[in-house]
């Protein structure tokens, strides 16, 4: 019978790291033994968390890699029910212009929400774990889901796009007016 591997979760790295600020390197070989066990350790870390996504710079991986993982929590009680979906150099196009703003927070953020613009419909490409290039469109939820990881890629984080600083609250406070 074969061993059980456990992979160990790793820390969410904060904002102030450098690891957050700078674009993240193509992954080159989908399927190398380097690039599973990032996906693997992705996967542990986001199981700890509240949250519906991870990009790979958020564990401290400066990688073009995300996890898309819609799923209602206490963090994000309305949000839809998805499969965790690996993306390995996803990109992706508006539909429209249009946009709309949503709150968002961030596991390498935290205690803090923001109003922030996102396109409201995107195609997106990117190679899925078995190599397969993979494109379909996203809406809403999990379009915007997708937008924050993405920026995370490029070195960015949500509060870079706040078109208001008054549009930036205390988790608390953005609780406590949601109830």
């Amino acid at each position: 019978m074969a061993a059980v591997t456990t992979v160990a979760a790793a820390a969410i790295v904060q904002l102030g790291a450098p690891v957050l600020r700078v674009p993240a390197a193509e992954v080159t070989d989908l399927q190398s033994d380097d690039t599973r066990k990032d996906i693997a350790v992705m996967r542990a870390s986001l199981a700890e968390t509240q949250g519906v996504g991870l990009a790979a710079p958020q564990i401290g991986i400066s990688k073009r890699i995300i996890i898309v993982a819609s799923r209602p929590t206490a963090r994000y009680p309305n949000a839809p029910l998805m499969s965790p979906t690996v993306m390995l150099n996803p990109s992706y196009q508006p539909c429209s212009e249009s946009k709309e703003k949503g709150w968002e927070g961030c596991l390498s953020v935290p205690s803090i929400r923001a109003l922030v613009p996102r396109y409201l419909d995107i195609d997106i490409r990117y190679y899925s774990e078995q190599g397969e290039l993979v494109t379909a469109n996203l809406q809403g939820f999990v379009a915007r889901v997708f937008q924050h990881e993405y920026d995370h890629l490029e070195g960015m984080v949500y509060l870079d796009r706040v078109e208001d600083n008054r549009d930036i609250v205390a988790e608390s406070e953005y609780f406590r007016q949601q109830m």
